[in-house]
């Protein structure tokens, strides 16, 4: 608590002053938190006393609360670049990142814009496909920073390189180098010869725990694909807001797993209004994870860039609102960097719709992991493939005549056929 106390005091973030009255302070809690070491155990304790000091009023001002993330895909293929050419991966952590900032507004981003300025300032630039990506490169040297929030990862061209940016980094703030990438943001990593290996074990132990299946029987799917819920199946819960809890938690676990992705999505279509049938439902996602909960994704060495892409859709699946489910995944290489599972926000009148649909929204994230490689400075020569298992939905995108019947899909159809030609 010493290290925290006196970077407080540098930092000149409080004055002291005699303690308040009890009465004076009910509107402020403690908050208590461990600190814990990749491997669980506990590094130091923290805590806070909070006071309930904010002006914002729901409905009102709310909407000022930002801080930049970095977004899941973009760690993927950063990791898979540093598997291919060997690079140093590092974890770094900022002590009272948040207290850095210069207030120049009330908005927790201060902290992120001084970050990036004294980024910019050492010889680094902000990737436009991810505003928390942060390139360099000069010559042969290059280094990517990965930020989300105060939870910072450093990847270079070499351990020099790597040493001296994080010694520029401590000349501005209370940097601490926690050495090679093991555990960030509650996903395992194993690093050998053959690229990384990404887990969430212990963080789903912890579902499980607070799920109180831990003991569970294991289930060898996630979900019934033969059966479809609706809202109005089954009773309502006794405590709508632990579905929401558990479901909420499972919808991180998809950042490893995206095994469970669909069977989350539509556990989360009830979220709003959840009964004991829809519970049955995540009760049997919490029960595959119970005999599966090793599993993750590797991301593999290879000297190849092509993406590949495959997209599916569930048509009219949903029995209340007869919207289909949209569903594509994205290789770069050997290496699995992007999926998706969501439900689409119109009804489609065909499966070919339905599909093409799809097919659109593979297309809209391949485009965007091509741009985010070519900011990489990595050279993408082939076209990106994207498979596809209905044969209308690939015919429409080679008929360069517009039949009626594909008027109300004639953005998506222009779309992918823009893109197709290019």
């Amino acid at each position: 608590m010493q290290e925290e106390f006196d970077a407080l005091q540098s930092n000149e973030t409080w004055t002291l002053v005699p303690r308040p009255p009890y009465t004076n302070v009910i509107t402020g809690k403690w908050l208590f938190k461990n600190k814990l070491n990749p491997d669980g155990s506990l590094e130091h304790r923290k805590a806070r006393w909070v006071v309930r000091g904010f002006s914002q009023r729901a409905g009102i001002d709310f909407n000022q609360t930002f801080s930049p993330v970095v977004k899941p895909g973009t760690i993927r293929t950063v990791l898979h670049l540093a598997a291919t050419c060997r690079w140093p991966v590092h974890q770094l952590d900022v002590k009272n990142a948040f207290l850095h900032g210069n207030l120049a507004e009330r908005a927790p981003r201060a902290w992120f814009q001084r970050l990036g300025a004294h980024l910019h300032s050492i010889g680094f630039a902000t990737a436009s496909s991810d505003s928390s990506l942060f390139i360099f490169q000069r010559g042969s040297d290059v280094a990517y920073i990965l930020v989300y929030v105060d939870d910072i990862i450093l990847t270079t061209s070499s351990s020099a390189l790597l040493q001296h940016i994080v010694e520029q980094l401590r000349r501005e703030f209370a940097i601490k180098d926690l050495g090679t990438l093991r555990f960030f943001l509650g996903v395992q990593v194993r690093r050998d010869a053959r690229g990384f290996f990404l887990t969430q074990a212990q963080y789903t132990e912890e579902i499980l725990e607070h799920a109180g299946m831990a003991n569970c029987k294991p289930a060898s799917t996630p979900v019934d694909t033969k059966s479809k819920l609706s809202v109005h199946d089954g009773a309502p819960t006794q405590d709508g807001t632990f579905y929401r809890s558990i479901t909420g938690a499972l919808q991180y676990l998809t950042l490893t797993r995206p095994d469970i992705a669909y069977a989350v999505n539509q556990a989360c279509l009830h979220m709003h209004s959840p009964t004991d049938t829809h519970w049955n439902l995540v009760k049997r996602i919490l029960c595959y994870l119970r005999g599966t909960i090793d599993h993750g994704i590797n991301i593999s060495a290879s000297s190849s860039t092509e993406l590949k892409a495959y997209s599916d859709a569930n048509w009219a699946g949903c029995l209340n609102t007869r919207r289909s489910t949209s569903g594509y995944c994205v290789f770069l290489g050997n290496s699995l960097v992007s999926w998706s599972s969501k439900r689409q926000i119109t009804v489609s009148r065909s499966s070919a719709e339905a599909e093409y649909r799809a097919v659109a929204n593979a297309t809209a994230e391949c485009c965007w992991l091509r741009n985010l490689l070519q900011e990489l400075h990595v050279k993408v020569d082939k076209a990106t493939v994207i498979y596809c298992d209905n044969i209308s939905a690939v015919y429409m995108s080679e008929n360069p005549i517009h039949h009626r019947r594909t008027k109300h899909v004639e953005l998506d159809v222009h779309f992918v056929r823009e893109k197709f030609r290019g």
